[in-house]
């Protein structure tokens, strides 16, 4: 599998959120879960890429591809993610993100499966339409899933009701065969949710399981 990983870091997502999100995914890929599923697909690797996104011309691609096979590499992987800078920029831009990622792919490595791991706590604002950028990425082969961290603060007075960030996310992000959508209630429970998520992208083809899961703190 080429897999990469997205991750919002619009001004929504504070300094400590934004730690929260990088610490997630490096302690996925030091998850022995992970690693052995990894290990036990059809090729025994996957390889992997790692990126931020905001507005929609704002895209750092922090980690580049890697070949993952086992503790060793993924451990060099989640040190790169350790390493990597944060910086906060303005809009949320997941049409952005999409095209971005779609770039990104058969860059020196030809995987069985193609997917794009979106993870983000607000709708698209920046860039152009949605469902025009992911209907590119499904044309592509790649499978999209997301990662909606549901933030339970309440609005500011004055601002209209919006559709809720899970029934977003699952309508007009995810896509492809087998795609999924989990829900992290809150930062809190980032870490939990992007190893559940990760698990499972990993483990098979398509992935078996619910439409949507939940993560909890």
């Amino acid at each position: 599998m080429e897999l990469v990983l997205a991750v919002d870091v619009s001004r929504s997502v504070d300094a400590e959120e934004q730690e929260m999100q990088f610490n997630g995914y490096a302690a996925a890929f030091r998850d022995a879960r992970l690693i052995d599923a990894m290990m036990r697909g059809p090729i025994g690797s996957i390889a992997c890429t790692f990126f931020t996104w905001s507005d929609w011309n704002i895209q750092e691609h922090l980690v580049p591809w890697m070949r993952l096979d086992g503790p060793e590499s993924a451990e060099r992987f989640a040190r790169a993610i350790d390493a990597a800078p944060r910086r906060t920029h303005l809009y949320t831009s997941i049409s952005g993100a999409m095209d971005f990622a779609a770039g990104l792919y058969g860059q020196g490595y030809e995987g069985t499966r193609r997917v794009i791991d979106i993870s983000g706590d607000g709708i698209n604002n920046s860039g152009r339409d949605i469902g025009a950028a992911r209907q590119d990425l499904l044309n592509q082969g790649v499978v999209v899933n997301g990662l909606a961290v549901i933030d339970r603060t309440p609005p500011p007075p004055g601002l209209g009701a919006m559709q809720p960030l899970d029934e977003y996310y699952q309508e007009r992000v995810i896509g492809g065969p087998g795609a999924f959508l989990m829900v992290a209630e809150g930062f809190e429970s980032f870490e939990q949710a992007v190893r559940r998520k990760i698990i499972r992208e990993v483990a098979s083809a398509p992935p078996p399981g619910p439409l949507v899961e939940r993560a909890t703190a």
